[in-house]
């Protein structure tokens, strides 16, 4: 398998779930702002030139960093990472998946693309923080998102909210904590200094 990422994008929730899972994969570093992987047109791998991109053995590519996760944690059977098809557990999982995408990942879109007015930002910045201080009362009792165990849904979580220091918000502390102690795990120890991030 070879995942096309960009260092502390979301493709690092898709690096971090490969660690985990501790299979053979390689890596290609993709240039958001030319869209190039060296001297490949990224646009040739992925019409819509966005990571993560994984590319299987036979050459079936996977887009979309929740998806992606799903795919693997089913074709490795990891229900620690995923629960059961059909089971509520997994349900939980996805409705963090898609309260990560929809309220937290999607909001930081003005502070990385430029020509966004100021109002904008404010308003995002604003929306996000009160999404976060929402997620450490959930966590206030937990160690992970869904209980116990680390999900899929931790993984992306833990990449999205390495993005506040370009937005210029502050964690609450539940959340720097939660970082913290996730920065242990060796699968996130190990995406983050491949990725340059350490």
């Amino acid at each position: 398998m070879k995942l096309y990422y960009a260092p502390g994008a979301c493709s690092l929730a898709v690096h971090i779930v490969l660690r985990e899972l501790d299979v053979d994969f390689s890596l290609v570093t993709v240039d958001l702002a030319t869209h190039r992987t060296g001297e490949q047109d990224f646009f040739s791998l992925s019409d819509h030139g966005r990571v993560p991109l994984l590319v299987l053995e036979d050459g079936t590519r996977l887009t979309e960093g929740p998806a992606v996760c799903q795919y693997l944690a089913d074709r490795f059977a990891r229900e620690d990472l995923l629960p059961a098809a059909g089971s509520l557990e997994r349900f939980r999982v996805h409705e963090w998946q898609n309260f990560i995408a929809t309220e937290l990942h999607k909001n930081f879109a003005p502070f990385f693309k430029p020509g966004y007015p100021d109002a904008s930002r404010t308003l995002m910045r604003d929306t996000l923080s009160t999404a976060l201080s929402w997620v450490a009362m959930r966590l206030e009792r937990r160690d992970f998102l869904t209980g116990d165990t680390f999900t899929v849904a931790d993984a992306y979580l833990f990449t999205i909210t390495g993005w506040v220091d370009a937005a210029a918000i502050t964690l609450p502390a539940r959340l720097r904590a939660y970082r913290q102690t996730l920065m242990q795990r060796d699968s996130i120890a190990q995406a983050l200094k491949a990725e340059g991030l350490l």
